[in-house]
């Protein structure tokens, strides 16, 4: 999928049906990594290799998703679980629209959002200056912004120590750039929520928060993605997990169930 192909569903259900937000449609990802396994040659020598179209012998094509297909719901809380390099952050870049795929389709009702713990804010700009900064970019206007400022600093917890939301961000820990950076995102009414790893950071009040913020957004008729290795936060958010390993879909049901496969299969 270039990004251009990725489709916007057109429904009108019927009264009482489910509302398809996400179709994943025998998807495949596969990147293509240059100058793999020798740590050899410049980047002066790689551009040159690309603009001549001369290919390298060390070109490499990890083949990350292969063939997953699935349909998600509106009001629904997923989880993607799976050992590292499985692709489940992969799968949801391309959901995004930030991956091509090498074939198979994605359609989404909507614009989705993706969250992730390293979500881009500028770190010598101020938290405050990121707050707004970060909403006007999910589309809220300034207004919007600053009537849930309040909010958004409190629910991050990143002043109880201090007024941290107006130093740069660079002088923040990583924990705190993480929970500001949730902050924002959970702020904002999302058609499809993506979270990567965001519920990793921070301390057991803050997960508390931010499981009960997932849960307030599904009400919400939005769709959410959880990509975590705690498997407590998905038991405790998602009532769907889809375990991923080595780029295939393994397994798609309830949350406790997939869980318990994924733990009896890893030994956890």
């Amino acid at each position: 999928m270039a990004v251009a192909e990725q489709q916007t569903l057109v429904s009108t259900p019927a009264s009482g049906s489910r509302v398809p937000t996400v179709i994943v449609d025998d998807v495949h990802i596969v990147y293509t990594v240059y100058g793999a396994g020798t740590g050899r040659g410049t980047a002066t020598a790689a551009l040159y290799r690309l603009l001549s179209r001369k290919g390298s012998p060390n070109v490499r094509r990890v083949h990350a998703v292969r063939g997953v297909s699935f349909t998600a719901y509106r009001g629904e809380a997923i989880g993607i679980i799976g050992s590292n390099g499985s692709g489940k952050s992969t799968i949801l870049r391309a959901i995004a629209g930030l991956l091509p795929t090498e074939s198979g389709k994605i359609y989404t009702d909507g614009q989705p959002s993706l969250l992730g713990v390293n979500a881009a804010l500028m770190n010598d700009l101020t938290g405050a200056t990121n707050v707004l900064l970060g909403g006007l970019a999910m589309g809220m206007s300034q207004e919007e912004v600053r009537h849930r400022f309040k909010g958004i600093v409190d629910f991050s917890g990143i002043n109880e120590k201090g007024d941290f939301i107006s130093l740069p961000m660079r002088t923040y820990s990583s924990g705190m750039a993480a929970r500001l950076r949730f902050s924002i995102a959970a702020a904002k009414n999302h058609d499809v929520l993506m979270i990567d790893e965001a519920l990793a950071t921070g301390d057991r009040a803050f997960q508390r928060r931010s499981e009960e913020r997932i849960r307030e957004l599904r009400k919400e008729a939005g769709t959410v993605f959880l990509v975590s290795h705690n498997n407590n936060s998905i038991r405790d958010t998602c009532d769907r997990a889809i375990w991923l390993e080595k780029g295939e879909l393994l397994m798609d049901g309830p949350a406790d169930d997939v869980i318990k496969a994924y733990e009896a299969h890893s030994g956890k």
